[in-house]
């Protein structure tokens, strides 16, 4: 698939080396680190309040990721549309994003920011070490949830397309992510979800058609007092 590969060739652009080396890849130098530091020494100046809501951006914006997915899935349901079977598939992909940049992690082995730049003042905990940066799951999944909502739900689009794009930048001001790590994982979940709709959307729609129907008419055949 061809959306797969652009996504996937994004990835191996922005990494920064590794292929299982030893040794951890440090970044040091490039606009990637440069932006990092300013966004962190700007987070440093923010007030308390501004800060709470950071740590917690994250989370909150993948959860509204969420419920917006399920609302779409439920009204496709309701309608009979593809969207119900859409909303399952974009889930599935979601998964199989987050496995994948797991598995990139531990070829790339990229040190946290938060510990090659350390000690800074964050307002996230640096993550344990082995926890590598790249790509970032966060902005992976938030990538595959507002893939999905953009193919299933267009109209939604200029306020999922951005949500993703504010949990995916909060993990750099938060210091836990260059901003290459959230570019990429940006780019590897919006293209496995797209994939997945354009390759699997007619056979999952057809599937779940099948299940209704199956559903309604055994519904059907054990209604109380019918025989």
């Amino acid at each position: 698939m061809f959306v797969l590969f652009v996504g996937a060739t994004g990835v191996a652009l922005l990494a920064p080396g590794g292929l299982g080396e030893a040794q951890p890849q440090v970044v040091t130098k490039g606009a990637s680190a440069e932006l990092y530091r300013t966004a962190v020494a700007s987070a440093a100046q923010a007030p308390g309040w501004l800060e709470v809501a950071g740590r917690h951006g994250a989370v909150a914006g993948l959860a509204g990721l969420a419920l917006m997915l399920a609302c779409t899935g439920w009204t496709g349901w309701r309608r009979r549309g593809p969207a119900a079977a859409g909303t399952v598939l974009v889930g599935v992909a979601a998964v199989v994003a987050y496995v994948g940049s797991e598995a990139v992690k531990l070829v790339v082995d990229e040190q946290r920011p938060c510990r090659v730049w350390g000690p800074l003042s964050t307002w996230d905990a640096c993550p344990p070490v082995g926890d590598w940066s790249f790509p970032s799951n966060h902005a992976t999944v938030a990538g595959a949830f507002a893939a999905g909502l953009v193919v299933l739900a267009p109209r939604w689009a200029g306020l999922t397309a951005p949500l993703a794009v504010l949990v995916a930048g909060g993990r750099v001001v938060t210091g836990v992510h260059y901003p290459h790590d959230v570019l990429a994982g940006l780019l590897w979940g919006a293209s496995v979800t797209t994939a997945a709709l354009v390759a699997g959307a007619p056979a999952a729609h057809g599937l779940l058609t099948a299940v209704r129907h199956r559903l309604v008419r055994s519904a059907g055949e054990f209604r109380p007092g019918e025989r």
